[in-house]
């Protein structure tokens, strides 16, 4: 007795932790869409943790840039671009042979069809106006996660996370006078950062008088980053993936912008728990020094939000306690 063979959708994302939770609605759009589809994510093999935590995938094709994607299987029935609109993310895809491919057009490819870039828009936005296009509903505020089990219902620290790309790296001895201010508050502060920031993580907890046991930054694997931003009360950090991360977990946090404007990226505006700081300007994203921007955003700022973010989540966790 011969069998149907499984269709597949491929979707393309090979960007970092941010990339995948603001692919997040898009990705749950199509699990939705295709219920019967075996989805499978070509995306960089490290997120496997946080994958797994969304619930929307069936498999992770570890593809760590463009060029990377080694597609070894029958052709998909479908491949879905959530990457961008550029001729090597198109070409990859392709490659794959897929019976259908939704992309936004480019020019290198004028008999493909699909939709024009939308340039000033949110990036969830961008990703469900894609399939939207393709007749697949998606809902751009639909990127909450379920927090690891082993952080749920803790809120017991804060994180300072200061690491961030060259331009979008706000200066560490502001990190370490924000986390200086908030020892008053009774919370425990956790330094994070990956292995490459072990040094600055140092650097802001020395600065601000933190204990060295204060330091986790290269310690974590990365579904405990996740648990310890799930079981946060409070998050500062800069434009980084652990923003999207509290931002999915529900977690307060205050983030500090520039030089790329934050309603492109940032947590959705009517999310009160998530403080987004801009001074308003935009500059060069891949510039080896902190945007002039990004420094105009002061500690005195990021203090006054960070301290009204605690208020809110003590209210909330006391509305918990007396629920319960």
């Amino acid at each position: 007795m011969s069998t149907r063979p499984t269709a597949v959708t491929l979707i393309l994302r090979a960007r970092g932790l941010d990339g995948l939770l603001t692919a997040l609605p898009a990705l749950r759009a199509v699990r939705a869409a295709r219920p019967h589809h075996r989805l499978v994510l070509a995306a960089p093999g490290w997120l496997r943790p946080i994958v797994e935590l969304t619930g929307c995938v069936d498999g992770l094709h570890a593809t760590h840039m463009l060029g990377d994607l080694r597609w070894n299987a029958p052709p998909p029935t479908s491949a879905i671009n959530l990457h961008d609109a550029g001729p090597d993310s198109i070409t990859d895809l392709l490659g794959t042979d897929p019976e259908q491919l939704i992309s936004y057009k480019h020019p290198d490819f004028p008999y493909m069809r699909g939709p024009t870039w939308p340039a000033h828009v949110h990036d969830t936005v961008r990703w469900c106006r894609l399939l939207e296009s393709a007749g697949i509903p998606a809902d751009p505020t639909d990127y909450a996660i379920a927090p690891p089990v082993e952080a749920l219902g803790l809120r017991s620290h804060i994180v300072i996370h200061p690491g961030a790309p060259a331009a979008r790296r706000w200066p560490a001895e502001r990190f370490a006078r924000v986390a200086a201010a908030l020892i008053d508050t009774g919370y425990p502060i956790l330094v994070t950062g990956d292995a490459a920031e072990v040094g600055l993580a140092h650097a802001v907890a020395e600065a601000a008088g933190l204990p060295r046991r204060c330091v986790v930054a290269g310690e974590l694997t990365v579904r405990q980053l996740a648990a310890t931003i799930a079981g946060a009360a409070l998050l500062v950090a800069g434009d980084t993936g652990v923003g999207h991360l509290a931002t999915a977990f529900g977690t307060h946090s205050v983030l500090v912008f520039g030089p790329a404007s934050p309603d492109r990226a940032a947590p959705p505006p009517h999310r009160d728990a998530n403080t987004a700081l801009w001074a308003g300007r935009v500059g060069d994203i891949d510039a080896l020094d902190p945007d002039p921007g990004l420094l105009l955003v002061t500690e005195d700022q990021v203090i006054h939000a960070a301290r009204r973010q605690l208020e809110a989540t003590r209210r909330e966790t006391v509305m918990v306690a007396d629920a319960g």
